[in-house]
């Protein structure tokens, strides 16, 4: 593991550079270029916003902004960008570059850690977008928005993990992906994104608590919504969930790394 993490300090300048040629690629030729990192899931804030707001701001406790449910959906969706970018883009990063890891020696980690540096790039550009948005709507920051790499950094562990578990196992079963497209859409609906955690059952509230993008989104809308910062015993779960999947993703990454590169 200690050889793993040397390796990648010694290409880190491969990481940053192929980070930079990732967020060129994806927007060559458009002319509006990043700024669709920025626009897409502020479109989406604006539909269910459009469709929701009337039957949600209402039931949203503690706050008197009018667009205070707006507010609240822009939180989570901030939270849920960065993990499921990391995720979906991390399950095919192995099969995406077979033709590079048979062509060029490099360490095989730079691929996911490439995909996260991307993805963090994206989401601190949605985050700056996020508080003009919410300062234009008439919600100023306030210091708790120190917590925030924290949240980040709790978000891309668990995404990380469980994208290298996946993206190793992407290989050998293709199928992997595909069924993950259909988890990830369930996941985001058995979050608390565009519905408050005040209109789900007592009675599933145990069941809600298992999910791990639960504790992060709803500490992402206390801390943006509200201003209050997190509670350390809060993100213990995080913790916990995120460190064991990214041992479980290192150790299978490390032990089927030689295997990958026969059957890309």
């Amino acid at each position: 593991m200690k050889d793993m993490f040397l390796a990648v300090w010694r290409y880190r300048h491969f990481i940053v550079s192929s980070i930079r040629n990732d967020l060129r690629s994806r927007f060559a030729r458009s002319k509006l270029g990043a700024v669709w990192m920025i626009l897409q899931p502020l479109a989406q804030v604006a539909i269910y916003s459009l469709v929701l707001s009337r039957i949600m701001s209402a039931k949203l406790p503690g706050i008197d902004n009018r667009y205070a449910y707006s507010l609240y959906l822009l939180s989570g969706m901030l939270a849920w960008s960065l993990f499921s970018e990391i995720v979906s883009r991390s399950i095919t990063v192995f099969v995406d570059n077979g033709g590079l890891l048979k062509k060029i020696v490099f360490p095989r980690v730079c691929l996911p850690i490439t995909v996260v540096g991307s993805a963090l790039v994206n989401n601190l550009m949605l985050f700056l977008m996020t508080i003009v948005v919410f300062a234009l709507l008439g919600h100023l920051p306030t210091l708790a928005l120190l917590w925030v790499p924290a949240l980040m950094l709790s978000t891309i562990a668990l995404g990380l993990g469980l994208g290298l578990l996946l993206g190793v196992l992407n290989v050998f079963v293709r199928d992997i992906n595909q069924v993950m497209v259909v988890v990830l859409q369930l996941w985001f609906w058995l979050t608390p994104i565009v519905y408050m955690v005040s209109i789900v059952p007592p009675q599933l509230m145990y069941v809600m608590r298992l999910n791990p993008m639960y504790w992060i989104v709803t500490e992402y809308q206390a801390l943006l919504v509200y201003g209050r910062a997190p509670d350390p015993m809060s993100l213990l779960p995080i913790g916990v969930s995120a460190l064991v999947l990214l041992i479980l993703g290192l150790l299978l990454f490390r032990r089927a790394a030689t295997d990958m590169v026969d059957v890309l």
